[in-house]
C-alpha cells in the first residue's frame, strides 16, 4: 500500500509515523519557568546526532490550544534542560508526568519523584532517574508545529552500577516507545552482532565462490 501523507490529516500522518519509526527513545525532560517551578515531561521525539560534542535532540509539539509546550518555553527562556531516561520502574510515574499539568504545578510532585541539583546547568535532574544528561541548548528550528531543540551534553549521569570497564555500559535497560497511542517496549531482549569490514565481507564472497565451484 502506498499512503501519500498530503491526502491525509496531521493526525493520520502522525499516527502511520510515530508507528513505523520504531522503537524510540524517551526523552523525560526537567526544565524550569521564570518562577523557579520544575516542569517534568516525556518527548518520543528524540535522540542522539551527534558526538563530538555530544549532542541530542528532542522535538517538542504544540499544546491542545495551539501554544508552545511548557517544555518548550522554559528551554528557550534558559537555554538549558536535562534529559532523563525511563527505565520500568519509573514508567508509572513517567505516565502522570505526561499530563496536562498547568505551569504552576511541577509534575516532580505529582508523580512522587524527588530531584537533585546538576553540575552545569540550573535545571535540577531526577534523582530516580538511573542515567540524565544535562543540556544546553546549542538550536533550535522550528518545523512545521514542533520544534526541534538541539542540546549540547554537557554531563552525563550514570548510575555506578551501569558503567563497566571502559566506559561500557552494562545492564541499563530503558523502556521505547513503539506507537501512538500508548504502546511501549522494553531493550530485555537483545543480541550482538559485531559489524564486519570491507576485507573481510570481500573474503567471504571469495570463500563462497570457491565452494561453489568445487561443489
Amino acid at each position: 500500500m502506498q499512503i501519500d501523507p498530503s491526502r491525509h490529516s496531521p493526525a493520520d500522518n502522525y499516527k502511520l509515523l510515530t508507528n513505523l519509526v520504531v522503537p524510540r527513545p524517551i526523552a523525560w525532560v526537567t526544565s524550569v519557568n521564570a518562577a523557579g517551578t520544575v516542569n517534568l515531561a516525556p518527548f518520543s521525539f528524540f535522540n542522539a546526532v551527534a558526538s563530538n560534542p555530544p549532542y541530542v535532540m528532542i522535538s517538542v509539539g504544540r499544546n491542545d490550544a495551539g501554544h508552545p509546550k511548557d517544555t518548550a518555553a522554559n528551554i528557550e527562556a534558559t537555554g538549558e534542560f536535562v534529559v532523563n531516561m525511563v527505565t520500568e520502574d519509573l514508567f508509572a510515574a513517567m505516565n502522570i508526568s505526561a499530563a496536562d499539568f498547568p505551569p504552576d504545578h511541577s509534575e516532580i510532585e505529582a508523580a512522587g519523584l524527588a530531584t537533585e541539583a546538576s553540575i552545569h546547568v540550573r535545571v535540577p535532574r531526577v534523582t530516580q532517574a538511573q542515567v540524565s544528561l544535562e543540556c544546553r541548548l546549542h538550536t533550535s528550528l522550528v518545523l512545521g508545529t514542533n520544534t526541534v531543540y538541539v542540546g549540547e551534553v554537557v554531563m552525563f549521569h550514570v548510575a555506578d552500577h551501569l558503567v563497566g570497564p571502559r566506559l561500557h555500559i552494562e545492564g541499563f535497560a530503558p523502556l521505547g516507545r513503539l506507537g501512538s497511542p500508548s504502546v511501549y517496549c522494553r531493550t530485555t531482549d537483545r543480541f550482538n552482532a559485531p559489524r564486519i569490514s570491507y576485507a573481510q565481507w570481500l573474503e567471504q564472497n571469495r570463500r563462497s565462490a570457491v565452494g561453489a565451484e568445487s561443489s
